[in-house]
């Protein structure tokens, strides 16, 4: 196995005692270093050697690494995510037992009940819930308390009554989910030495792999086990670093040495992947930041085919031609697994979804969130489009009564609805109806007429325009401390599905249809079904292939609006989604976004085209 290692390879592989910080770009061999060294290490006579711990992130990376291991040495070796070894420490401390882990799924399902009980006025509940998971987690890894924490995109009390509420069921049922691992684990290396030294005795080597994916509580725990040794060979690569909204940051290899000076450092630079062009324009785009170590990665797969670019008139064209391109690549004999298109963001998704299955082209979604059809904003719009029909629906007009806000109380609700009539009509009958109130559902009546008289792209455009359907988005986003442009994000791309549609009726099935469709295609990725990857570029971490589509790339899409403060990140994430492709990359765009006109990504210019000339040519050029 050495003698087809190249140089720093057996320089990372042959490292003996002390820290060691391996430097390993996007394909360039990380895993074989990792198993090479572990061999190298069993194979010496030093019985202080016996106990190594193998640390990665997912239960799939710690399977395949130790079936890649294989069996020989394996009663000495420790192959684990930080999970399963927080876990096997706490066990042997406190007896835990794996029925009382709260897994995601109950967790999820607990939470909403426990949010059912508060009676918040919520438009979607499991948004909110996915929401508070991610806040919470994000809080818990950095070592923060409920009350310094300030959550982004919920409300603070609200935050912590529901963290209080969910906090004291665990305690009260003797339970405890994932991040308690964690957190429980680094406590207890806090405050008995006993056992955190029970642990640094069991592994005095330790590896890391996928080191810039750590968060705060891990690292420290990762510091605490160990020493005094400090054996520890961390293995990561701080232009991959994309998982900020974890707590996930280059910082920890970047002040690597500053812990650890007397740590060894080498660069994996030998690219065994990608074509020399697409590695030369990951290369200029990541090297525009600053907050890296410089390093450039050297290819062997030869020079490589010219990396395409199109620029399409909307993103639906955009979808169509990305389509009708991978259609060719199957022609041509590329497998499906072979080929993917990469997004900036879930919602992206559906309209690459859509133009494959036109194709009857199989494809596997790598990210259940992508599912745009049932979201509340879907079914919002869809309710207006029904009270247009009649505006005797009324399961519809209970569902936008209030949206944007017309000010009809709950208690006007309930007393229009114990009339014998349809509810607005109802309404106007009610007895405790004031008169301003009354002029605001006579507005509503004539604005569903013209929601009726209009063909069903212009009628949501009416709805979201002049009804103000947009303008509540935005409160609404506000009054959560979210993103605005997120939902009127959904909103155009649920718009845009309304385009070459002919009634309600026909609406409403394609979202029944398409949500069918996605959610189908979500549960193939873990049932070995071959089909084209659709994913963001946060879910394409680690995986590789032949061909790798990358569209949107316009301002406010790629880098992310939301995301300009940290534009490094938004960086690290493009040249991910680049370094996937092993032989063809094409790059795409389009002149204009749901009716609006946009502007080429500044990544693109980072590489070198000329991107305002592929914004005024022709509409299908290709570039080295």
């Amino acid at each position: 196995m050495a003698k087809k290692l190249n140089e720093n390879q057996r320089i990372a592989v042959n490292h003996g005692d002390g820290p060691m910080m391996v430097l390993a770009g996007p394909g360039s061999g990380k895993t074989t270093v990792i198993l090479c060294r572990l061999r190298r290490l069993l194979s010496e006579s030093d019985s202080k050697k016996n106990g190594i711990l193998v640390v990665t992130f997912t239960k799939a990376a710690a399977t395949e690494m130790k079936e890649r291991f294989g069996q020989r040495g394996e009663a000495r070796v420790l192959f684990a995510t930080f999970h399963s070894l927080f876990f096997r420490v706490l066990r042997r401390t406190y007896g835990y037992t794996s029925e009382q882990i709260i897994g995601e799924d109950e967790k999820f399902k607990l939470l909403l009940n426990i949010l059912a009980e508060k009676n918040w006025a919520l438009d979607d509940p499991e948004e909110f819930v996915s929401q508070f998971i991610m806040q919470a987690s994000f809080m818990r890894n950095e070592l923060m308390t409920p009350m310094e924490f300030i959550p982004q995109g919920l409300e603070q009390d609200m935050f912590r009554q529901l963290y209080r509420a969910y906090d004291g069921y665990k305690e009260r049922h003797g339970k405890l989910d994932f991040d308690d691992m964690l957190i429980q684990c680094y406590e207890l290396f806090m405050e008995d030495r006993d056992t955190l030294a029970f642990w640094q005795e069991k592994f005095p080597y330790i590896m890391v792999d996928e080191f810039q994916d750590v968060n705060q509580v891990q690292y420290q725990c990762l510091r605490l086990l160990a020493a005094p040794r400090n054996n520890l060979f961390v293995v990561g690569d701080d232009d991959q670093s994309i998982y900020s909204f974890r707590g996930s940051r280059p910082d920890f290899l970047l002040e690597f040495q500053r812990q650890y000076p007397q740590s060894e450092s080498v660069v994996l630079d030998v690219n065994y992947r990608s074509s020399h062009r697409i590695l030369s324009l990951a290369g200029k785009v990541i090297g525009v930041n600053e907050n890296r170590y410089d390093k450039a990665l050297k290819g062997v797969s030869g020079e490589g085919e010219k990396v395409s670019f199109f620029l399409a008139e909307d993103t639906t064209a955009e979808a169509e031609n990305v389509g009708e391109k991978i259609a060719a690549l199957l022609d041509d004999g590329i497998e499906l697994r072979e080929i993917a298109v990469i997004y900036r963001t879930n919602v992206q998704g559906g309209a690459f979804a859509r133009a494959l299955y036109r194709r009857g082209i199989p494809y596997i979604l790598r990210d259940g969130g992508g599912n745009i059809y049932d979201h509340w904003i879907a079914k919002d719009l869809l309710a207006y489009l029904t009270l247009g029909e009649s505006e005797d629906v009324d399961s519809a007009l209970r569902r936008i009564i209030n949206k944007p806000k017309r000010y009809i109380s709950k208690e006007i609700l309930e007393d229009a609805e114990r009339m014998p009539y349809t509810l607005l009509r109802s309404f106007f009958v009610c007895p405790t109806l004031k008169k301003w109130q009354e002029e605001n559902l006579e507005k509503l009546r004539q604005d569903l007429i013209q929601v009726g008289k209009r063909n069903l792209f212009d009628g949501i455009n009416y709805v979201r325009r002049v009804i103000g359907y947009d303008e509540y988005l935005e409160e609404y986003a506000a009054f959560r401390k979210s993103s605005g442009r997120a939902l009127i994000e959904i909103a155009d791309e649920i718009t845009e599905i309304a385009k070459k549609t002919e009634d309600v009726r026909a609406f409403r099935n394609n979202l029944e249809e398409m949500s069918r469709q996605m959610k189908e295609q979500f549960k193939l990725k873990t049932m070995g079904t071959q089909g084209v990857t659709l994913s963001t570029m946060h879910g394409a971490k680690g995986l590789e292939f032949y061909a790798v589509f990358l569209p949107s790339l316009v301002e406010g899409i790629v880098p992310h609006e939301k995301a300009l403060e940290a534009l490094e990140e938004e960086r690290r994430l493009f040249y991910v989604a680049i370094t996937r492709t092993k032989e063809r990359l094409c790059l795409s765009a389009s002149r204009s976004r749901y009716g609006k006109e946009t502007n080429p990504s500044r990544f693109l210019k980072e590489m070198g085209l000329e991107v305002e000339k592929l914004f005024q040519g022709s509409k299908d050029t290709p570039r080295s």
